[in-house]
Order: C-alpha cells, then sequence, then structure tokens
C-alpha cells in the first residue's frame, strides 16, 4: 500500500476518524508481541522497524551480516518473504525463484548470504541452521513473538521517525510504542532529520544505545548518473527517498513516479513508462528492489533492458559500537 500524507502531520480529522479501528488493532498487536516465543538453536539478531513501510532493514541487515562474518561468524537471513506465495520454509534459490514467489528482499538477501523464508519464524530458524549458518539475521520480525530475540535494533527513518506516532490505520506504526520500546535493544536512526533526532533522544533518555547511520548509493552507478535527464520510479516505503538520493548524485529528475510499496508491475504499465521516457528523452531509473521486480519483463522486452538502478548500502556512523552490541548479544547466546 502508499502511506498515505497524513500518516506524516499532526494528527487531523482523517486520522481521528481511523482512532477506534486503530485501538482495536494496537491492542491485538501488543497482545501478540507479549506472548513467549520459542528458542532457536541459533543466536537471533532482529533487524526491525516500528513502522509499516520501509525505513532501511534490508540494507541495514545485510550491513549486520558482513560486520558478522568480520567477526568470524557464519549468518543466515531469515524472513517472511513478503509478497511472495510460498509459505516456507524455503532456502532461496535466486537462480531459481522469482519475486512472485519469495518477495523481492529476500532475493536481495540471497546476493549475500543464505536465505530462508519462512511464515512460522521458528520452522524457518531450523532451516537456516542446517544451512551451516551459527547465527541468524531476523530481516523484520520485531512485532513476532514466535522466535526470541538476542537483540533487537530498531531502524528508523531520520526523516520520518514514527509520523503521528499513530498505530494503523491512524498512522503508520505497527504497534503502540509502549508495546515496543520493552522489546527493542538498539535504535539505528537513518539519514538526518528532526524526527530522528527526537527518537534518539526518547530513546536516550531510555538507556538504549542510539545508532547513526545513512544509506549512500553505489559510487559507479551514481558516477554514470551524474547529469543525466531521468524518469524515476520507485515502489518502496518512501520513494521521496529515493528521488532525493538521485538529485544528490547529480541527476537531473525530470520525472517521478511514486508507487506503493511491493508494488507489483504489470506488463502495459512497464511499456507506458517506457514510452514516456523515451518521448522525454530520459533515462529510466529505479531502485534495486524495484529491479528485482522487473526481471520478467527484461528478459522479454529488449526495451526494458534499459531501466538501470541505483543500488545503495548502509554506511554506519557507529561501526564499533554496532559491533560491540552483536558481540555482546553473540556472548550472552
Amino acid at each position: 500500500m502508499k502511506a498515505p500524507d497524513f500518516w506524516w502531520r499532526p494528527p487531523g480529522l482523517a486520522a481521528r476518524l481511523l482512532q477506534p479501528i486503530s485501538a482495536v488493532y494496537g491492542t491485538l498487536a501488543a497482545r501478540r508481541m507479549a506472548l513467549p516465543g520459542a528458542r532457536a538453536s541459533l543466536p537471533v539478531i532482529c533487524i526491525g522497524n516500528v513502522t509499516v513501510g520501509g525505513s532501511g532493514k534490508t540494507p541495514t541487515a545485510i550491513e549486520v551480516a558482513r560486520l558478522l562474518r568480520g567477526m568470524g561468524r557464519e549468518p543466515a537471513f531469515l524472513t517472511r518473504g513478503y509478497g511472495g506465495a510460498l509459505r516456507g520454509p524455503i532456502l532461496v534459490d535466486p537462480a531459481r525463484h522469482g519475486f512472485e514467489e519469495v518477495g523481492d528482499e529476500p532475493l536481495l538477501l540471497a546476493r549475500h548470504a543464505p536465505t530462508v523464508i519462512a511464515r512460522a519464524r521458528p520452522a524457518g530458524a531450523v532451516l537456516a541452521a542446517s544451512t551451516g549458518a551459527d547465527v541468524i539475521v531476523m530481516d523484520d520480525g520485531l512485532q513476532n513473538p514466535s522466535l526470541q530475540k538476542d537483540l533487537t535494533i530498531a531502524v528508523f527513518d531520520g526523516g520520518a521517525g514514527m509520523g503521528n506516532r499513530l498505530v494503523f490505520p491512524a498512522g503508520p506504526l505497527r504497534a503502540p510504542p509502549s508495546a515496543h520500546w520493552p522489546r527493542i535493544g538498539a535504535v539505528l536512526i537513518v539519514g538526518e532529520g528532526e524526527p530522528g533526532r527526537a527518537i534518539a533522544a526518547e530513546a536516550g533518555a531510555s538507556g538504549l544505545p542510539v545508532l547513526h547511520a545513512r544509506l549512500e548509493p553505489e559510487p559507479e552507478q551514481a558516477v554514470r548518473l551524474e547529469g543525466r535527464r531521468v524518469l524515476a520510479f520507485a515502489g518502496i516505503g518512501r520513494p521521496e527517498k529515493f528521488f532525493a538520493a538521485l538529485r544528490a548524485v547529480g541527476a537531473e529528475v525530470v520525472e517521478t513516479r511514486p508507487l506503493p510499496d511491493h508494488h507489483v508491475y504489470n506488463e502495459r504499465e512497464v511499456l507506458d513508462l517506457l514510452a514516456d521516457a523515451e518521448r522525454g528523452g530520459l533515462v529510466p531509473v529505479t531502485t534495486e528492489k524495484d529491479l528485482v521486480r522487473l526481471v520478467g519483463f527484461r528478459s522479454s522486452d529488449a526495451r526494458a533492458g534499459a531501466i538501470v538502478a541505483l543500488p545503495v548500502k548502509l554506511a554506519c556512523a557507529d561501526t564499533e559500537r554496532l559491533e560491540a552490541l552483536l558481540a555482546s548479544a553473540l556472548g550472552r547466546a
């Protein structure tokens, strides 16, 4: 779904009208989060967020896996496989699976470490252990109580924070803040902004470690896009972040097409987009996650090969503190 604009403003009429539904949703979510979880055979590092939509979880999970390998560990990713038809547990094979089966994010994760999708996370943890891994990095799952976590890192978008701080559908929160804070072991603020600074202050006052990071575009692709006139499109949590990233690398963003998170493209839509770009002499540019969902079109229509992606990676400003948190969690486990 595409996040409504009123989620990111002080509560108004629309939010207040939806609050009775939010009260029920939030109560049920909080009760579910309080349920006891099973203990996996491996340590579990959970990378989660408190809001609906993107905050940088997947780049954070990839960076955490990279740090764990540097510490001599063998990580495996565990994720629900949002948007995919398979329930799992199944080991993702990018050569065999498409996003329709396993979701887009698992295909990105599988480029970096063994990746298991499973609606039932305990069963997924068993399969992850069978890959030879000695630690599980769970991409999303803060609100899922089925597995005990040894460390939960909550990722916040510094420019969006918790929005209007109301629970879905009146706001972007997946559960009330009071249900989230006791289950968070560290906070990671991605990007700059007053909302992020407010969360950092709140988390710090609660005694939680607060880390900071930013998303950095892949340098070679960034150079290739500098000065180019582009049609930018993105089906992610906050497409505006992607458009801003393109402007930051020097691309001239002539047209933008914001789409809902995990948007499933149809053939007519892709062909129209390519035609619009061609008429305007524009380079069609999207996110790495969107490109995964366009693989079928790119292989069946040569024109779709013109679509390029701007990959990003997480650059943590507090790497040593993050490594210390991971080492402490592994030691406890």
